[in-house]
């Protein structure tokens, strides 16, 4: 594993300095779920909630949460992201699969961005249906890919 880079080497945190890093393209794609009842994933369907359509709402609400990365994680670097993708599949009658694409022409990795645009669009998925299901669950958010910089590619394999 390497070594922490957020931490001088008094303990200090700081924010790693990427100016003598490449430009590179460098590409994130994360995911999560939505375990939820299947009353829910009907009415998440046929855009028959009251708050209106659940899936734009959460797309445009882990767009923007990717686009702000840099201001909720303390120690990340605000990035001009060039794309952002969020979409969602049903998995089964129960379970909505969240999914972003991250794509930055810049220094530093744009996971982070990946991982918070999932997490924003499921909290918003929740919000939006707990009125009709407090049981929901948010889960295994994770990082599926990342390529570009120095460390290369990673695909999971699961």
């Amino acid at each position: 594993m390497s070594e922490l880079t957020h931490f001088d080497e008094h303990g200090a945190s700081r924010m790693v300095d990427t100016s003598a890093k490449p430009e590179t393209l460098r590409v994130a794609r994360a995911s999560g779920l939505v375990r939820l009842q299947l009353a829910t994933a009907t009415l998440i369907r046929d855009r028959a909630l009251a708050k209106g359509d659940v899936l734009e709402v959460a797309r445009l609400a882990g767009i923007m949460a990717a686009k702000r990365t840099g201001e909720l994680i303390p120690l990340c670097h605000p990035l001009p992201i060039t794309a952002v993708t969020v979409d969602f599949t049903f998995e089964n009658d129960c379970c909505l699969r969240i999914e972003a694409t991250v794509r930055v022409l810049g220094r530093t990795g744009v996971e982070m961005e990946a991982l918070t645009a999932v997490s924003v669009a499921a909290l918003t998925v929740y919000d939006m249906c707990k009125a009709v299901d407090r049981s929901m669950t948010i889960e295994r958010i994770r990082l599926e890919e990342k390529s570009g910089g120095r460390s290369g590619t990673f695909r999971r394999d699961d």
